[in-house]
């Protein structure tokens, strides 16, 4: 396909207004910011309770290591369809403040009013905390804009930040009280901090996610079914499934016939859920290129897009390539247009397969169309490659 046009580039990216934005999404922000202030803070004093230099700065910084690794994972999941940053940037903030905030004060009320051991609260009381307050997120988020978790993948992506946030200010607690010690653990100082880091920042750092993920999972089964009843039992059953899970870690070590067998066994279990969640997650990806093509195709002929876009619209080589190619024939803003394209190109197909498929979106139609017109804006000043020589088949 050649360039649409060779006329002047406009020398900035034009503004894109999103269509039928949702009313207090500003205040929400500066809340979540304020929040996640407040966090950064609360995670310093946390930290601090290491009570010298040497252990406040492990604490945050093994808090930190698996950070990026854990991000890129879902990132990476996150590459055909980005949610929305600031509810990303939600997430995260509420499973390190909001949810360790409510969870820390439910297990402190249940285990002063039940008279709860560590191990029993540990096992019991945090799974029945932690999880809905992890949870109640992505409940929340569904309830307020269907059309953010609209999937399996997002539920998965949604659980996997709130759990990383939460596991990130948890851990910093953990290895402050690890370099602390007790008259239980001999092992203490940098020492102590490090064994906990190996146990819980890179033999474990999918725990929390993993626990969350189950409902996430649910909840991206229950914004596709219509009976509400239905809905209603799949999410319960997720989130019954989130806090076994969390319990079964827990107390692997507390009530297992032997505390190293224990441990091992639910390690091989939580390890298999993993693999099984990541094979899904990668299924539900490669399904999503196909309907991507698809629906792109289908649009295609309705004449709405030229057949010779697909690739770059589709593929990520592609579409990287079109962005390259944009870029070194024309500048940044070009390049910067034909992303732009292909981002409202592909919420576009997305959401035009899901109304062919019969599946109610909030005002789908009109959003189909103001991201058409979003596209058709962009036209005169988006440079693609030529042509490829052979084009995808679809059924």
């Amino acid at each position: 396909m050649t360039d649409v046009t060779v006329g002047q580039l406009p020398a900035a990216l034009p503004p894109y207004h999103e269509a039928f934005r949702q009313r207090g999404r500003r205040p929400l922000l500066v809340l979540f910011v304020v929040i996640a202030i407040a966090g950064v803070v609360g995670a310093g004093f946390i930290a601090a309770s290491a009570e010298d230099a040497e252990g406040t700065g492990l604490s945050i910084l093994y808090a930190m290591i698996p950070l990026p690794f854990l991000w890129f994972v879902f990132w990476w999941l996150d590459r055909y369809e980005p949610e929305p940053r600031r509810y990303k940037f939600a997430a995260f903030v509420w499973g390190g403040v909001v949810a360790v905030g409510i969870a820390l004060a439910l297990e402190v009320w249940a285990q002063d009013f039940f008279d709860l051991s560590e191990s029993q609260t540990a096992t019991f009381a945090a799974p029945l905390a932690e999880e809905p307050a992890k949870c109640l997120f992505l409940l929340l988020t569904f309830v307020r804009s269907r059309r953010v978790i609209d999937g399996v993948l997002d539920g998965l992506i949604y659980a996997g930040l709130v759990g990383i946030g939460f596991a990130f200010v948890e851990n910093i607690g953990y290895y402050a009280a690890s370099y602390l010690g007790s008259p239980d653990i001999k092992i203490a100082g940098a020492e102590g901090a490090t064994t906990t880091f190996i146990v819980r920042g890179i033999f474990s750092p999918f725990a929390h996610p993993l626990f969350t993920a189950a409902f996430g999972i649910a909840i991206g089964l229950a914004v596709t079914r219509r009976s509400k009843v239905l809905r209603v039992v799949i999410v319960a059953l997720g989130l019954a499934a989130s806090m076994c899970l969390h319990g079964l870690w827990n107390g692997s070590l507390s009530y297992g016939p032997d505390s190293g067998a224990g441990f091992f066994l639910a390690y091989l279990v939580l390890g298999a859920l993993l693999l099984a969640a990541a094979i899904l997650a990668i299924v539900v990806r490669v399904r999503q290129v196909r309907i991507l093509e698809r629906s792109l195709s289908y649009v295609a002929q309705r004449g709405w897009i030229h057949p010779a876009e697909i690739p770059y619209l589709s593929r990520f080589g592609h579409r990287k390539a079109a962005r390259r190619h944009a870029r070194s024939q024309h500048g940044k803003i070009a390049a910067a247009i034909v992303k732009r394209y292909q981002l409202l190109a592909t919420e576009m197909a997305f959401l035009h397969d899901a109304l062919m498929s019969g599946r109610t979106k909030p005002h789908g139609v009109e959003r189909t169309y103001a991201l058409l017109d979003a596209m058709y804006a962009l036209r005169p000043n988006l440079r693609f490659p030529p042509a490829l020589q052979s084009l995808p088949r679809h059924n």
